[in-house]
């Protein structure tokens, strides 16, 4: 199957598909490779090589248990929390490694900063990406997932919660107190907002 006609399939179609053939997993590995590979090395602290280890097993995952696809939910929610536990069995093995997560302070940020209060200008004008990475990583890690899903890889709060395994209310708290938690850390940098 061409490119092209992999992207006109949905992920349920292609789920379908692979079920049938093997040849057509290729199409979910290229579809969410880049998505899962930026979604790793934002909430860990993996080398580019360890990126990749990380990716292996989540496919080979993914592959194995495709048939467990429950149609019920969507895809992206399924491969994210995979990742979400391969991320997380891996940091255990390997506690000895400072927990740090990493963020790309673009627009994509901003547009979180926006969400509530209107941040976006104030903080473009005021930080530089370093400052805004260097505030990131002073929050807590409990936030810094759920910021990573919510506003750079656009999750919705349902496709969260299926993610992380945790209730809507629970979610939204996390975001509204991550939001809160960024502000005050911005106020003690001494960028009022």
């Amino acid at each position: 199957m061409t490119k092209e006609e992999c992207a006109q399939k949905s992920d349920e179609e292609l789920v379908a598909l692979t079920l049938k053939d093997q040849d057509f997993f290729s199409c979910l590995v290229e579809r969410y490779e880049p998505k899962l590979r930026r979604y790793i090395q934002r909430i860990s602290a993996a080398t580019q090589e360890d990126t990749e280890d990380l990716l292996q097993e989540i496919f080979l995952k993914v592959y194995r248990n495709l048939r467990d696809f429950d149609q019920k939910l969507k895809f992206s929610s399924w491969i994210y929390r995979i990742a979400h536990n391969q991320v997380v069995s891996v940091w255990r093995k390997t506690k000895s490694r400072p927990p740090v997560i990493k963020f790309e302070a673009d627009e994509d940020f901003l547009k979180f900063v926006a969400a509530d209060e209107d941040l976006a200008g104030d903080t473009e004008r005021k930080f530089a990406n370093e400052d805004v990475r260097k505030m990131l990583e002073n929050l807590d890690n409990k936030y810094k997932e759920v910021l990573v899903l919510k506003f750079l890889e656009e999750k919705s709060y349902e496709e969260i919660s299926d993610i992380l395994q945790k209730p809507l209310g629970t979610v939204a708290t996390l975001i509204n107190r991550a939001k809160k938690q960024f502000v005050k850390i911005a106020e003690e940098k001494g960028i009022n907002f």
